[in-house]
């Protein structure tokens, strides 16, 4: 072992230019990838009913904070002590809106045989995708500038999207808007303070947001394999951190990702969405089955 060893957790310096360029040039493997794990998933998946684009009706629902006082039924209300809002088809087809971190921390992969977090990421977010247009749902990148798409078309606007939020994954931006009682799905190792997660599911499940949280790590990230003396330098500005006996640390330190973990899951739960967690040294089936989990009201029969 030499005297010191420099691990970062994370690229030291993601550039734009050089995010977007990984990105672009992986995606159209990725998409192939993405149709082999779709496709290994959606046999075990019973599609819901789909709902076309027809403007019959569809069904009632009871009504919630933010919706028109134009979309009331107000004859079906009578009947009962409860207001209800009369929905079409077209409204029923489900959005689903996925945002997947492509931040720099998620450039980090512990060794060669291992993707990068924010690959994994955008594999699960392309498969997700796949599975959800076949069920005739429509996909949207959060943040992208895009209408939800259904269809191949789909699928091609949310690559387009991701390759351009590469080109931004620098720098943090502020939350993206959102529908009101919108289907969300976030992919991201989620390793930010306590309090600034907080704030943002916050502002997203005052918004009536449903959301499915993938948390997803390098194994690495999880426990801390390395020994003797070593630098961490953070990828995001967080500074560094010289370690001389890593070994002396390493059950703090799982000791401190596990009540990370469990304080996610904690604010996750809080405001009613799922969580889980991913590990990128494990196949990306069993990730994208817990995510059809997450959407199993609307996807499983």
């Amino acid at each position: 072992m030499s005297p010191e060893r420099v691990a970062g957790f994370g690229s030291r310096a993601l550039g734009l230019r050089l995010a977007a360029e990984a990105l672009s040039q992986r995606l159209p493997g990725l998409l192939v990838e993405a149709e082999r794990v779709a496709a290994t998933v959606t046999p075990g998946v019973h599609g819901r009913r789909r709902t076309g684009m027809g403007e019959t009706f569809w069904q009632f629902r009871q009504y919630q904070a933010g919706d028109a006082a134009s979309e009331i039924d107000w004859r079906q209300s009578a009947r009962s002590r409860h207001l209800f809002v009369r929905e079409q088809e077209w409204e029923a087809a489900e959005s689903v809106w996925i945002w997947c971190d492509l931040s720099p921390s998620m450039a980090f992969r512990s060794g060669p045989r291992l993707p990068p977090k924010w690959e994994r990421g955008v594999l699960l977010a392309l498969a997700l995708a796949a599975m959800l247009v076949r069920s005739g749902e429509r996909v949207a990148l959060l943040g992208g500038g895009e209408r939800p798409a259904s269809g191949r078309y789909g699928i091609e606007t949310l690559m387009r999207c991701l390759a351009r939020a590469a080109e931004e994954a620098a720098r943090e931006a502020p939350l993206p808007p959102l529908p009101r009682h919108a289907r969300l799905v976030l992919l991201s190792d989620f390793l930010l303070p306590p309090e600034r997660l907080r704030e943002r599911f916050g502002q997203y499940g005052a918004l009536g947001a449903r959301a499915g949280l993938v948390q997803i790590l390098d194994p690495a990230e999880e426990e801390l394999p390395y020994d003797g003396r070593i630098l961490f330098e953070g990828p995001e500005q967080e500074g560094t951190a010289l370690i001389d006996h890593v070994g002396d640390v390493r059950g703090r330190y799982e000791d401190l990702v596990r009540a990370h973990r469990e304080t996610l899951a904690a604010l996750a739960t809080r405001q009613g969405w799922r969580f889980t967690t991913h590990r990128t040294d494990r196949g990306a089936e069993l990730a994208l089955l817990a995510l059809v989990g997450m959407l199993a009201p609307r996807m499983v029969s």
